[in-house]
């Protein structure tokens, strides 16, 4: 894995959602693609949060999720990198932050791309494939 680069490995088909979209329909998005999180991106598809399995279970039974804003459950401070970040960055990222997936953005702040842990893995396998 040696000079990877996020966009190496990145899943460029994001499912993205809005902020004003019921969390209903942000977790029908997360079983339907069976992912775990969701970007949360403006018009111009600049992040502005992200909402994952963690976001919902934390608001579970409290509130009422078919009349509840996805910017109400999501977390507005999101850790993202660029294309060019190499992949060591990233897989110490999922280590010290806990974290399952970062989005990766352009120098805009536009979402461009997703690098999740099972990215890194299927990146692994590739280079280990040879056993």
């Amino acid at each position: 894995m040696h000079n990877k680069t996020a966009a190496d490995v990145m899943t460029a088909k994001v499912v993205t959602i809005r902020a004003d979209a019921l969390l209903i329909d942000a977790i029908r998005l997360l079983l339907e693609h069976r992912i775990s999180g969701l970007p949360v991106v403006d018009a111009d598809r600049k992040m502005v949060g992200i909402i994952t399995e963690h976001d919902f279970m934390n608001f579970a039974f409290s509130g009422d999720a078919a009349d509840t804003k996805v910017e109400e459950a999501m977390c507005r401070k999101v850790v993202s990198f660029t294309t060019t970040t190499d992949i060591a960055t990233l897989v110490n990222a999922f280590a010290e932050k806990r974290i399952k997936r970062v989005p990766i953005v352009d120098d805009h702040g536009c979402l461009v791309g997703v690098v999740s842990r099972r990215d890194i893995l299927r990146e692994m396998l590739a280079m280990y494939g040879r056993f």
